[in-house]
C-alpha cells in the first residue's frame, strides 16, 4: 500500500475524525470562555479590587525607545490565562463527571435487572400437568 493510501485510510477512521471535531470545538469553546473572562468576569472583580484592569497590569523592564516598542512582562494577562484555564478545566471536569456517572448507571442498571425468564408456553404448562398427575399415580 502507498503512503498516500495509508494516509487515506488513518485519516479516515473514525477516531481521526471525532478527535478533529473535538479539537475545533474545543477552540471554539476557548474564545468563549476567554471572551467570559475578559469581558465579563475580570471587569467586576476589577471594579471591586479599585478599578483594576488585569489586562493592562504589567511590570515594564525597557521604557520604548524611538520605533523600539517597550519591554514589559506582562501579568495581568497571565491572570486572565490562568483563570481562562481555570474555568475550562472546570467544564471539562463536570462533562467527564457526567459521563462518568451515565456511564456507572447505565452498568449498574444492566447488572441490577437481569432480564426475567419468559413464561413458560400453554403446551408446556400442559405437558407440566400431565407429568405432575402421571407421577401422582
Amino acid at each position: 500500500m502507498s503512503m498516500l493510501g495509508e494516509f487515506k485510510s488513518f485519516a479516515m477512521k473514525g477516531n481521526v475524525v471525532d478527535m478533529a471535531v473535538g479539537v475545533v470545538m474545543g477552540g471554539a469553546f476557548g474564545k468563549i470562555v476567554a471572551s467570559f473572562t475578559n469581558d465579563i468576569l475580570m471587569p467586576p472583580i476589577g471594579l471591586a479590587l479599585g478599578g483594576m484592569d488585569f489586562s493592562s497590569l504589567s511590570i515594564q523592564l525597557k521604557e520604548a525607545v524611538g520605533d523600539a516598542k517597550a519591554v514589559t512582562i506582562n501579568y495581568g494577562v497571565f491572570i486572565n490565562t490562568v483563570i481562562d484555564f481555570l474555568i475550562i478545566a472546570f467544564a471539562i471536569f463536570l462533562v467527564v463527571k457526567g459521563m462518568n456517572s451515565a456511564m456507572a448507571a447505565a452498568k449498574k442498571k444492566e447488572a441490577a435487572a437481569p432480564p426475567a425468564p419468559p413464561a413458560p408456553s400453554k403446551e408446556e404448562v400442559l405437558l407440566t400437568e400431565i407429568r405432575d398427575a402421571l407421577r401422582a399415580r
